[in-house]
C-alpha cells in the first residue's frame, strides 16, 4: 500500500508539529484512492496533551456530515510524537479504531505512514506504508 502526500502538505505538518512544540499535534487527512489532498489542524483535546492525542470530536463529526454531503472522503489521521518517536505507540494502539484509515506520525523532521493491523473487530498494531511525497 501507498499513501501520496504533495510536498506542500508534507511542510505544512511538519510546521504545524513544530509549533506544537511539547504538545501533540492532530488532525484530519482527506483525499482518496491513496492520495492525500487535504490536511486540516484540529484541536487537541486529550487531557494531557503533551503525552497522547485527541481530536476534537466536532471537527470528526463535522468532516463526517460533510462526506455524507458529497465531499472529499477522510482518508485518515495525522499527529506529532515530540519524543521523536517514528512508531506509534502502545497509546495509540490503545486508542486506535478499526477504521482501516491511514495514520500518519510526525517525529521531527520525519513522517511514517501506518494503517492499523486488525484482528476480530481489534485493533492488534500498526503495518507500515510507503508515504511517496510529490512535488
Amino acid at each position: 500500500m501507498i499513501l501520496r502526500l504533495s510536498s506542500n502538505d508534507w511542510q505544512q505538518l511538519l510546521d504545524w508539529a513544530k509549533s506544537a512544540g511539547d504538545a501533540e499535534c492532530c488532525g484530519l487527512l482527506r483525499g482518496m484512492d491513496g492520495r492525500v489532498t487535504e490536511v486540516s489542524l484540529t484541536e487537541n483535546v486529550a487531557p494531557e496533551p503533551s503525552r497522547n492525542f485527541e481530536i476534537n470530536p466536532a471537527a470528526l463529526i463535522a468532516v463526517h456530515k460533510d462526506v455524507r454531503a458529497g465531499g472529499t472522503p477522510l482518508l485518515g489521521y495525522f499527529h506529532s510524537h515530540p519524543n521523536g518517536l517514528e512508531e506509534p505507540s502502545t497509546t495509540d494502539v490503545a486508542q486506535a479504531t478499526a477504521d482501516d484509515r491511514f495514520w500518519l506520525i510526525i517525529a521531527g523532521r520525519t513522517i511514517t505512514a501506518w494503517r492499523p493491523a486488525v484482528m476480530e473487530g481489534h485493533v492488534t498494531g500498526f503495518t507500515p506504508v510507503t508515504l511517496v511525497v510529490e512535488g
